[in-house]
């Protein structure tokens, strides 16, 4: 464990990737919210504004989970760490960081419950039909969405390490084929009112553990292809 824990240190050496440019995209993608949200106000348009940009950095836990491996595992090997040491601290490095981002959240959710919204009805922390099932239910969604979106980002940059490009397009675009067939399927059975009434039963929760299966289903198949990697 203290090897692993090592990993930890090693990756957040550079604490510009995993937590600092996160949070500027954060921040800025917050500031501009705010901004539009003020013009709505100015402009006179009533009722709760709800907006997209807190996905911003979640979305950049994709590049976190690229440089993760792209930046760290070559010097990894060149230090003796196993690689399933440097796989365990990798993630324990992304859920650190996860959590870090969901306690922000968290905290940005009450005060904007507190301030109704910044005091113009504008929600970007608590997003209505997340935070309606609670605090602790939306930061462990928030925490489960950046895992996964970190996880998406290693996988892809260990089939890339492992396969190279050609690899990883083929996968790609397995990816998409499987995804367009699913959906043809669906409309094939004219299955949208179930599907979309399924998720609508499941709620919050539900589509929390979906998404935290996926991930844990994408990490532990990730390893088999880290152990035969070209640093």
């Amino acid at each position: 464990m203290n090897r692993t824990f090592n990993v930890v240190r090693m990756q957040l050496v550079n604490r510009q990737t995993y937590i600092w440019i996160p949070l500027i995209i954060l921040a800025g993608s917050f500031v501009i919210t705010l901004a539009i949200y003020g013009i709505l106000q100015t402009a006179g348009v009533e009722g709760a504004k709800v907006g997209g940009g807190a996905q911003a950095p979640l979305w950049y836990f994709l590049a976190v989970g690229v440089q993760a491996l792209t930046l760290t595992f070559p010097f990894s090997q060149a230090m003796s760490v196993t690689r399933r040491e440097f796989y365990l601290g990798s993630l324990l490095t992304a859920v650190l960081t996860s959590a870090l981002l969901a306690v922000i959240f968290v905290l940005g959710g009450f005060v904007e419950t507190l301030t109704d919204g910044w005091g113009m009805n504008g929600y970007f922390f608590s997003i209505p039909w997340l935070w309606e099932s609670g605090p602790l239910l939306a930061g462990l969604f928030y925490f489960v969405l950046a895992m996964l979106f970190f996880v998406v980002g290693f996988g892809a940059a260990t089939i890339y390490k492992r396969f190279g490009a050609f690899g990883l397009t083929l996968s790609l675009i397995g990816l998409g084929v499987l995804l367009v067939a699913a959906l043809w399927l669906v409309g094939w059975a004219d299955a949208w009112a179930p599907v979309f009434e399924w998720f609508v039963q499941i709620g919050a929760g539900g589509l929390m553990l979906l998404l935290a299966g996926l991930a844990a289903l994408l990490a532990v198949g990730a390893f088999p292809i880290l152990r035969r990697a070209v640093p």
